[in-house]
């Protein structure tokens, strides 16, 4: 067992971003050169479609004909001559070593980056590391773990047939559909099937994993805190503010609507919800957000306590709180099917991520479904988070991710953030103004929905200021009350902007 160093989780996470300044900055010259040709090839794109009838054949396909041409070839030896020579050479020209470009091997450089702040520096290990690997497997040159499916044209069905007969298929396999490349209706035949990564993928791409991961969080969240003080919703919300200012941020940066609402959720501080957003609304962001929001999330004891400190006095941070009353089993089950209602109707688009964290919930509190409530907690949570998170780290591909848009996520997320965190201590301070001094401004900065990492650092700093005092449980209700935020707040920027 490696031992583990004690440097600071700062100056780890600074050469983090100076690394991806300097990647991004090396991409900004070919992005500018790709750039200058995309106008072109989205035009005649737009064409294509149009041109289909144009170029459509009426082939009258004479089965017999199809079926000797397929006999024919089944007879015909197809073992190749063997060359050594040629061999070795064929096998030289398609390593990794000689198909790779320097950008992957510069994501390769950042997942080994990343490993080590998810292994050496624990920062949210659960996610940070199976993300990080897929960064790793999506790069590596000529592997193909995020490729595509491959189709080949043919311009007649006993051409298709044929190859399909050498593939070890038939002509039931054989597709008429449009070719954007040629803008013609062809013969189709899928060649080689896709990535392991690729196919994993559709759980994220289809919306599947990340509500599946809510049910496995609402399993494992104790809503009581909230119940008891539902003035902690209040709290909660305000920490979203960090969303709404960074969405203003993106715009006036010149990211468009809908990738600004993807940036935003950020200051959320719930990594699945992110990626939920972003899947709706700019796919094509989805590895720096993913990867921005999940480091901010293992951040929080780094950044959160400065931001703190800076808004509160000593005295408020002196403040003990009243225990919070005892919650009835009636209201703990009440509580996430009403929830689940009113959200729903008023956020239809937020009903997949609220409704299954509830139903988490639910499972957890009704006392009928110990078993099912147990597997949604550990093994199918742990399950989905695996598949997640590589998928996830998948789509950070050189070609894509090494972007100046990367450095500004990076730097609009420490925004979001850190105004969630402010909005939330701010809202506190004049509730603790309010209720005549009975508030610990402290609880608001838990009103990010990192559960329960933001609560317990509500809690650190409490203690800081007075080693008696124990704020945990009255920062659980905002830490809550922010999961549910940001669920709203994601449903809202889907409803605004995914239509």
């Amino acid at each position: 067992m490696f031992k583990m160093k004690k440097s600071s989780a700062t100056r780890a996470f600074a050469c983090l971003l100076i690394l991806f300044m300097l990647l991004a900055g090396w991409a900004i010259a070919e992005n500018a050169a790709e750039s200058t040709a995309q106008p072109e090839a989205a035009e005649q794109a737009a064409d294509a479609p149009a041109k289909a009838s144009e170029y459509m054949p009426n082939e009258l396909a004479d089965a017999t004909e199809v079926a000797e041409a397929v006999e024919a070839a089944s007879q015909q030896s197809e073992d190749p001559d063997i060359s050594v020579i040629q061999g070795l050479k064929n096998i030289a020209a398609n390593t990794g070593f000689a198909r790779g470009d320097w950008r992957q091997y510069a994501m390769i450089a950042v997942a080994c980056v990343l490993l080590y702040l998810a292994i050496v520096k624990q920062f949210e290990p659960l996610l940070l590391l199976p993300i990080a690997f897929g960064m790793l497997l999506a790069n590596l040159p000529a592997a193909g773990l995020m490729g595509h499916p491959h189709f080949t044209f043919y311009d007649s069905l006993k051409d298709a047939a044929v190859a399909a007969q050498r593939l070890g298929k038939d002509a039931t396999d054989v597709t008429y559909r449009f070719n954007e490349a040629t803008g013609m209706m062809q013969y189709s035949l899928q060649t080689a099937n896709g990535g392991l990564l690729y196919y994993l993928y559709h759980g994220v791409k289809w919306g599947i994993f990340p509500p599946i991961i809510f049910m496995g969080v609402g399993a494992m969240t104790d809503f009581a805190p909230l119940i008891a003080n539902p003035k902690s919703l209040l709290l909660g919300a305000a920490a979203q503010l960090g969303i709404f200012l960074t969405f203003i941020g993106a715009k006036a940066l010149g990211f468009s609507a809908k990738e600004a609402g993807a940036i935003g959720i950020i200051g959320g501080a719930d990594g699945p919800t992110a990626i939920f957003v972003t899947t709706k609304l700019a796919p094509h962001l989805l590895g720096p957000i993913a990867v921005a929001a999940y480091s901010y999330m293992a951040l929080v004891p780094v950044i959160q306590p400065p931001i703190m400190r800076a808004l509160t006095t000593e005295k408020e941070r002196k403040i003990r709180m009243a225990q919070l009353r005892p919650v009835s089993k009636t209201e703990i089950i009440v509580f996430p099917i009403v929830v689940t209602i009113i959200v729903s109707l008023l956020l239809p688009d937020a009903a997949s991520l609220v409704g299954m964290l509830m139903l988490g919930n639910l499972m957890r509190v009704c006392g009928v479904v110990e078993h099912i409530s147990k597997t949604a907690q550990n093994e199918l949570c742990n399950i989905v988070t695996i598949f997640l998170g590589l998928t996830v780290g998948a789509t950070t591909q050189g070609s894509t991710f090494l972007t100046w848009n990367t450095i500004k996520i990076v730097v609009l997320g420490v925004v979001a953030f850190s105004c969630g965190t402010a909005g939330g201590v701010l809202l506190a301070k004049l509730m603790n103004v309010l209720s005549g001094g009975n508030i610990n401004p402290l609880i608001g900065s838990a009103g990010v929905s990192a559960v329960p990492m933001a609560a317990r650092v509500s809690q650190k700093e409490g203690q800081r200021a007075d080693p008696g005092n124990f704020l945990l449980m009255n920062a659980m209700g905002p830490n809550v009350a922010g999961v549910i935020g940001s669920a709203v707040a994601a449903g809202v920027f889907i409803a605004l902007f995914a239509k």
